[in-house]
């Protein structure tokens, strides 16, 4: 039997600003559905894999329309709950190579920050999942959202599923009077797999490595660091960004280190979902018990074919992932 994978998260509506224009010049915005660990299932789903998605949504017509778009996918929804009144929304605004890409979000009230413990019967939920993805957007929201990551979590511990964790740090979300550090390094030390930024780590357990040294050499430094904090970490991926528009990542496996070169991305259509594309990259390689490079190689295809796709998801097949392993960047026409 494939494994099988649960996420737990927010769903997004996300609002993108027309035609490259900033928001105090727009006459109008293009509307995708999202969430980081949605974004996760949705990639997951389109290369076979048994995927369910939980969330709690309000009971109308925007979120009926979203679960729609993830079932169309391939997405489980069927342990979706409903109440309150806000599906969560967030407003981008495209960057270039010049200024960033601007994110403003409003989540504060959403359904999903009013979770409560006890909403989702969660060994019903994990009852047939060999695997487990949650993220740290989900602990961010309120204190009650990140009490039922904490009850997700020890339901999957209880059960030996196997956990995975994208610190995905957001600074501007913390907003109910406790710090990540407070939070966070209880709810992480029990993954198995997970996926970090040098950022986060600094923020959650004030681990810092040398900005003189290769990224490599940090990552390396960042994972020896980690596993005392993360005693059964076994998987952690991470993805750079290094100058000239590479996009490359590593992987730290069973303790061994694997790397790519990377791609050279020049032009980029929406960078929001990279990280959720690489994620889903490496679950499916561990999934399906890749051989640790093809992991990372895979993964790293993956974040960076998601950057020439608009919206959060990556709409893309196992067959382009593949050939982009293979052959790199291409500008060719396929006929």
């Amino acid at each position: 039997m494939n494994d099988s994978l649960a996420a737990f998260g927010e769903f997004l509506l996300r609002l993108h600003s027309n035609n490259g224009k900033r928001f105090q010049q727009t006459d109008g915005y293009t509307a995708y559905y999202a969430g980081a660990e949605a974004n996760v299932c949705v990639l997951l789903a389109r290369l076979g894999m048994k995927v369910e998605y939980i969330s709690r949504v309000p009971d109308n017509d925007l979120s009926a329309a979203g679960l729609q778009q993830l079932r169309g996918h391939g997405v489980g929804t069927k342990h979706i709950v409903y109440g309150g009144s806000k599906l969560g929304l967030y407003f981008t605004e495209a960057g270039n190579q010049i200024r960033p890409t601007r994110v403003i979000y409003d989540r504060t009230g959403s359904s999903f920050a009013e979770l409560q413990t006890g909403d989702i019967n969660w060994s019903n939920v994990l009852e047939e999942q060999q695997y487990f993805h949650w993220s740290g957007v989900a602990a961010a929201l309120s204190e009650s959202a990140a009490d039922v990551c904490k009850e997700a979590i020890e339901a999957a511990r209880k059960k030996g599923i196997t956990i995975s964790a994208d610190f995905n740090y957001r600074a501007t979300l913390w907003k109910y009077g406790k710090a990540p550090k407070e939070v966070m390094p209880a709810l992480l030390q029990h993954s198995q797999v997970a996926v970090a930024d040098l950022d986060a780590v600094k923020i959650y357990y004030g681990i810092e490595t040398d900005p003189g040294l290769s990224l490599e050499e940090r990552f390396r430094q960042t994972h020896k660091a980690l596993k005392a904090h993360m005693p059964h970490l076994k998987t952690l991926g991470m993805s750079f960004r290094k100058p000239g528009g590479i996009y490359c990542a590593a992987l730290a496996h069973e303790d061994n280190y694997y790397y790519t070169e990377g791609f050279s991305l020049q032009n980029i259509t929406d960078q929001i979902g990279t990280g959720d594309a690489f994620t889903a990259g490496i679950l499916y390689g561990l999934m399906n018990k890749y051989p640790s490079q093809e992991i990372i190689n895979f993964a790293t295809a993956c974040g960076a074919l998601k950057q020439s796709i608009p919206g959060d998801w990556a709409v893309i097949s196992k067959k382009e992932i593949e050939e982009m392993v293979a052959n790199g960047v291409s500008g060719r026409v396929t006929r």
